[in-house]
């Protein structure tokens, strides 16, 4: 596995610990420059707030312990092959971003499995409660957070936060859904003689479609996670983002929904590949919901 760095980690404000928020960076980016900044943004819940009613991640969940991981360096063949952070290899990202999807395997495989670690651990420190654990990034960040989060095998978490992401593999996961409603293989796929029959056969559409992931980054399994619905997701994008286009976001949305998962959808006007205090606004109000302040 490549060599990931030590996260940053940011104490709670206050005692006693009670959530833990994974929060994973864009490309070409790490913890410790991605961190800070998000926490310190300032957020306005109600138009009326005033100076002194002002939020920030940190100050609306004090009991939160935020771990911002860094991604290994690997080579970006978009970038000629320079060495960067980057959490999985991958093309050009213009809609329907299908092309050389299978540079995107050996990152996520090992990403998946890092970030399932550091899951574990942070459930562990909170007493095996995997409800206060909210899993979430930007970008690639978010990207790459959203395949962890449908292979998590765990019990639920509490929730999931993603900005100016995508789903990698999205128009096929979008075909294996259709062919595992309907009961047969995605179009244009031949009998295979090696199939190991049983495996899957009695899962709903949306456990098979996850299985044909987790079996496309070549990933063992113990279980299949029996409510893929369970765990409530927010998805912000802006609009004028010209790096992750809102089409992949929204084709995001639509996925998630069609597996059965509950997604919060959000479009920001005036906003391009970043987050807005608009947009955390809602993240907090979202998460307010799911987990205790």
């Amino acid at each position: 596995m490549a060599a990931y760095p030590e996260p940053l980690v940011i104490l709670p404000l206050a005692p006693p610990h009670k959530q833990t928020f994974i929060l994973l960076h864009g490309r070409g980016s790490s913890g410790e420059k991605f961190g800070p900044p998000l926490l310190d943004t300032p957020i306005r819940l109600h138009p009326s707030d005033t100076t002194a009613d002002v939020k920030t991640l940190a100050s609306a969940f004090p009991h939160a312990r935020f771990v911002f991981p860094t991604a290994a360096r690997r080579r970006a063949t978009i970038y000629g092959r320079a060495l960067t952070h980057q959490w999985f290899d991958n093309w050009k990202l213009d809609p329907p971003a299908t092309d050389r999807e299978g540079l995107q395997v050996p990152g996520l495989r090992e990403t998946t499995a890092y970030l399932h670690d550091l899951v574990h651990a942070e459930i562990a420190t909170l007493g095996g409660s995997a409800a206060d654990v909210v899993l979430g990034g930007l970008s690639q960040g978010c990207a790459a957070a959203l395949v962890g989060m449908l292979l998590w095998e765990g019990e639920l978490l509490g929730g999931f936060v993603g900005m100016c992401g995508w789903l990698p593999f999205v128009v096929r996961l979008g075909e294996q859904l259709g062919a595992a409603g309907d009961g047969g293989a995605a179009e244009g796929d031949a009998y295979d003689p090696f199939e190991r029959h049983g495996e899957g056969s009695d899962l709903d559409p949306p456990a098979r479609t996850v299985q044909w992931l987790r079996e496309e980054l070549q990933l063992s399994s113990a279980s299949i996670c029996s409510d893929l619905g369970g765990t409530r997701v927010f998805l912000g994008h802006g609009v004028e983002d010209d790096r992750v286009s809102v089409v992949l976001g929204r084709e995001a949305s639509a996925c998630l929904n069609q597996m059965g998962i509950d997604v919060s959808w959000r479009e920001y006007e005036g906003v391009g590949h970043w987050y807005s205090g608009d947009m955390l606004r809602d993240i907090v109000q979202f998460l307010g919901t799911k987990v205790e302040p």
